[in-house]
């Protein structure tokens, strides 16, 4: 690896750490550079602001979920709905693992993000929205093949893969703010009984 491309990751992963901690805006510039040991003048050569910066962080966090759990729990030769109780089991082990870590459940790293600045950062909002979507179409592949199988009734699938999304993203801002794993284990299952019916 060459220093420039060695620096530029020192500060990639710093920012993801620390902010995936933290927060957004509890984390300043300096403190990235801080942590990356890195003067400012690198982290300005590579990232014109904090807001690029982060933007390129949601594009590792996203290639790191896919990998390790997209990849994990949606794996073809598993039967689609038994892919959604692995996707559930896989994000429990996750959280756990954190906080043993940390001491603390810190949440889904979009989810977080989103209720930051969705308000506030339109481009920000916009990648976490387009992350979701890719999320979102992985749960109504897996719907339409466990439906194409006749493991599930008429089903609006498209509807049914939004509102799973939505309840796995409160089920982990649930655990986060009470600082409680297990509860992902409790409420995670369910997510697989969620169905709105086709319209006819």
């Amino acid at each position: 690896m060459t220093p420039q491309a060695d620096t530029y990751d020192r500060i990639l992963q710093a920012a993801r750490d620390l902010i995936y901690a933290r927060s957004y805006a509890d984390v300043g510039v300096a403190a990235i550079c801080e942590h990356a040991r890195v003067k400012k003048g690198s982290f300005y050569h590579f990232f014109p602001s904090k807001q690029e910066l982060t933007l390129a962080v949601l594009d590792t966090f996203f290639v790191d979920m896919k990998a390790g759990l997209l990849d994990q729990a949606f794996r073809p030769e598993l039967p689609p709905l038994e892919r959604l109780q692995q996707l559930g089991e896989l994000t429990y082990e996750f959280q756990a693992r954190m906080k043993d870590m940390t001491g603390h459940v810190l949440g889904c790293p979009f989810g977080n993000l989103a209720s930051e600045l969705a308000t506030q950062d339109e481009a920000i909002r916009h990648k976490v929205s387009a992350i979701f979507e890719k999320f979102q179409s992985a749960i109504e592949l897996t719907l339409q093949q466990a439906r194409d199988a006749g493991d599930l009734p008429a089903t609006d699938v498209a509807a049914t893969a939004q509102a799973m999304l939505a309840y796995f993203e409160g089920a982990v801002l649930l655990a986060k703010t009470r600082n409680e794993p297990e509860l992902l284990r409790q409420l995670l299952p369910a997510m697989t009984q969620i169905r709105i019916p086709a319209q006819h």
